[in-house]
């Protein structure tokens, strides 16, 4: 396994996890019938699955670094980011995370359907630690870049998911986070939005901002990020540049 920090190891920790497990429980549906019968006969526990999502999982990410999550379904990509932004908490192990955290990591959370756009961009941006004069001052720069002025005095439970996406996106990258999470969401947006949206996270990059992104897309995580950390089953099996690691995973299939 390669050391991915050569330049990062001066830099200020960003993230930090360590010796993470997460286990989630996969309750199967069955008949009524099925679940009197095999409680009587103690089998209950039975009638579910765990499935560990990680694994001991254990890595640092440095300020400036671009980072991207990579395995096949299952791996535990998403699982990691979202225990980094603090949605869920581990089983064991340790969650650091050092400054603002904006990341778009399921489609329209965070978003009130009985809210307009315009509310929802005040929401949204208080929750990421905005201040009302700091979103007054950004709105327009918001409502510009999603690209949805027409509909943004409407309730969003009207939008499509393209649209919460746009909105989603745009609060994130406006509140000017120190660390920003991207999970496989871009996959929901028209190609010219796509294409927009790799742009400002190059530009995100470019100004030294920490980004942790998750994709399929290989070519094109392999032109944002720098770094690769490839999971498997929730286990960390390497962790260098992104055209290794990218290599790697393909060489894995």
């Amino acid at each position: 396994m390669n050391d991915p920090h050569n330049s990062g190891s001066e830099a200020l920790e960003m993230v930090r996890l360590e010796h993470l497990d997460k286990e989630f429980r996969l309750r199967h549906t069955r008949s009524i019938k099925e679940y009197v019968v095999w409680t009587l006969k103690g089998r209950k526990d039975e009638l579910d699955d765990s499935f560990k999502a990680l694994d001991d999982l254990s890595l640092s990410i440095h300020q400036g670094e671009s980072v991207a999550l990579l395995g096949f379904n299952g791996s535990g990509k998403s699982t990691t980011l979202t225990l980094i932004s603090g949605v869920m908490r581990p089983d064991q192990g340790t969650v650091l995370a050092r400054g603002r955290i904006a990341g778009l990591i399921e489609v329209g959370a965070g978003m009130h359907p009985d809210l307009t756009g315009r509310e929802n961009i005040y929401l949204n941006a208080a929750i990421l630690g905005m201040k009302e004069k700091e979103i007054d001052e950004k709105f327009d720069q918001i409502v510009a870049f999603s690209e949805i002025e027409k509909f943004i005095d409407t309730e969003v439970k009207f939008y499509s998911s393209g649209m919460y996406m746009r909105l989603a996106f745009s609060v994130a990258v406006h509140c000017e986070p120190d660390v920003f999470l991207v999970d496989e969401i871009l996959a929901v947006g028209d190609e010219p939005f796509q294409r927009k949206c790799i742009s400002k996270m190059e530009e995100l990059r470019g100004t030294g901002q920490t980004l942790v992104v998750v994709s399929h897309d290989l070519e094109m995580i392999k032109n944002i990020c720098e770094r690769g950390i490839v999971l498997d089953h929730g286990v960390k099996k390497f962790d260098g540049s992104i055209v290794e690691a990218v290599d790697f995973l393909r060489a894995s299939r």
